[in-house]
């Protein structure tokens, strides 16, 4: 059974940096595709829904909403089974829970509990 387990999330200042990890602690599994969502504070507006950020693919190729791209690179350790999100240049509008989702190659999604992430002066 796949299990994501995230890291890396905390309080930082507006400008900092912080790296997510997601590693898959459960059964081997036919993982292609590796996803970091955001979910907005609760306070936001309805609009405001799970934003996709990026996205890697095993083979390699990414894929970044536009507001991170230039600031979060994400990649993929297979020896590991670990995604990683490195964000840098963090923004107040970043603030959120940051949630790992991984689907494999019957298309079933799998969630991790997801990593607090606080940009804050």
């Amino acid at each position: 059974q796949v299990q994501l387990v995230e890291s890396g999330g905390g309080l930082v200042q507006p400008g900092g940096s912080l790296r997510l990890s997601c590693t898959n602690a459960g059964s081997a599994a036919s993982l292609y595709v590796w996803r970091w969502f955001r979910q907005p504070p609760e306070n936001q507006p309805p609009e405001n829904q799970r934003e996709l950020v990026a996205a890697v693919w095993t083979g390699g190729t990414t894929n970044y909403a536009d507001s991170a791209k230039g600031r979060f690179t994400i990649s993929y350790d297979s020896a590991k089974n670990t995604v990683y999100l490195q964000m840098n240049n963090l923004k107040p509008g970043d603030t959120g829970v940051y949630l790992c989702n991984a689907i494999n190659t019957e298309g079933r999604h799998h969630w991790g509990q997801g990593t607090q992430v606080t940009v804050s002066s």
